[in-house]
């Protein structure tokens, strides 16, 4: 791919479509009663995601609604309001609602006491009918996990762990306030595998500041001692106008959009030759895991969490800014602790503002995630499955007209084919099928 092309696309800036659509098209005129509507039709079993938006201390590059506090109180307060949205949640499902996936996110979810996530499993088991196989994980700071955290993970039923790493590079550690040695990340591993905890992933992250791609091969070189199944490798998404954290970041150190190129393809060919395999986006698996046979039998997804194997139609999203899935649409919780938790403790779902879909919306959905996870996406099949004419997709579609003309994507019959060198524009393809981008003035991450 051409350093142009590099420069006009890479530098571009585009949703990460974990949903479609984005949450810039969510309103308020969707609240908690047509959630609680919802909620009542369900008949499959689902996903629920919880959200922990506390930490012990700032990451400058963070993205994610978190606050920080020294003292447990605030926790243990949040967490019995989140139990007694659980309970909200169940009545208005009905009970008895089958559950297949669980992920706890945030934030630090391990800032709860052993205890404390003890019980929250406990209401979870007590308003939701766990299936045989249920999968429970949980996204962990390797700095703070102690081995109280690690016994309560195993016995609690964990079997899948997230472990943010981001780079082992000190310079750039210190450049976005985490340090973390790679011992700490050792020991975090051990623990959790002597618990039973058979699959972890590890985040790392790109474009940082002072990040180079000598470091960040570094960084993969030590990762991969460890063996995690699976790597989730982000590019940093520096928005400072919504996350005032980053105007800590110097801007100057950060690379651009050929450097952060080169960076993401020198990681993807560490991880590679390591025998990993490259999936979706950012994504790489061990070639047995789960996650890398979706991706080859064609059965991967995409939803909040990024690629995955989860294929639940319903999601239920609890806590402070949790978004939730429908099959209707999608419903997220308000953001600030206090509304929340006062919509809680009146008895009300706490919903903020939701999105109803229409059958477009369906189908621009399902061609999004096919691209997102296949690189690839047969317009005409989708389009006569949803009882529509393909023509509307591709007639009077300039934006994707150039990206054809550019040769990041092409066409044959009603097939668009990401070209192999330029897949981490995908999203730019994308978005040629995004009914609302650029309508809602909201500054997404860059494409590369």
């Amino acid at each position: 791919m051409s350093d142009c092309l590099v420069a006009k696309y890479g530098g571009a800036r585009f949703p990460r479509y974990t949903s479609y659509p984005t949450a810039p098209a969510f309103s308020a005129t969707v609240g908690p009663d047509e959630y609680a509507k919802g909620l009542a039709n369900i008949e499959e079993a689902v996903s629920v995601y919880l959200h922990v938006p506390f930490c012990r201390s700032m990451c400058w590059y963070c993205g994610c609604h978190t606050s920080i506090t020294r003292q447990d109180g605030p926790v243990r307060e949040y967490l019995d309001v989140m139990s007694q949205e659980i309970e909200l949640v169940s009545f208005a499902a009905g009970n008895e609602v089958p559950l297949k996936n669980v992920h706890f996110g945030g934030g630090t979810p391990t800032i709860m006491r052993p205890q404390e996530f003890a019980a929250v499993m406990a209401k979870l088991r007590s308003a939701f009918r766990f299936e045989a196989e249920a999968s429970i994980a949980v996204e962990i700071d390797p700095r703070s996990l102690a081995v109280p955290m690690i016994e309560a993970l195993g016995e609690s039923g964990v079997d899948r762990a997230s472990l943010g790493v981001q780079s082992f590079d000190p310079i750039v550690q210190a450049e976005i306030n985490r340090m973390q040695s790679f011992e700490q990340t050792e020991i975090a591993v051990n623990g959790l595998r002597s618990v039973g905890i058979s699959s972890i992933n590890f985040d790392l992250i790109y474009g940082l500041p002072k990040q180079t791609v000598q470091s960040c091969v570094e960084t993969v070189t030590l990762a991969i001692q460890l063996r995690p199944e699976r790597l989730a490798v982000f590019g940093y998404a520096h928005i400072p106008a919504f996350k005032k954290h980053q105007r800590l970041i110097d801007e100057a150190l950060l690379p651009d959009a050929k450097q952060r190129n080169e960076q993401a393809e020198a990681i993807a060919e560490e991880l590679v030759k390591a025998g990993y395999t490259r999936i979706g986006l950012d994504h790489f698996a061990l070639p047995d895991d789960q996650l890398a046979v979706a991706a080859r039998n064609g059965t991967m997804r995409r939803n909040f969490q990024g690629y995955t194997t989860d294929d639940c139609d319903t999601l239920i999203g609890l806590g402070a800014s949790a978004i939730g899935r429908l099959p209707t649409g999608y419903v997220q919780n308000h953001v600030p602790l206090g509304l929340y938790q006062e919509r809680v403790a009146c008895g009300i779902l706490p919903t903020a503002k939701g999105y109803l879909l229409t059958e477009e919306d369906k189908l621009r959905a399902r061609i999004i995630e096919r691209l997102m996870c296949d690189f690839e996406v047969d317009l005409g099949r989708l389009s006569k499955e949803s009882g529509f004419n393909i023509g509307f997709l591709i007639e009077r579609n300039d934006r994707l007209h150039e990206l054809l003309a550019d040769g990041v994507a092409t066409i044959s019959g009603d097939r668009i084919v990401v070209s192999q060198d330029a897949r981490f524009m995908v999203r730019a393809v994308a978005a040629a099928f995004d009914g609302y981008f650029g309508s809602h003035g909201r500054t997404h991450s860059k494409a590369a």
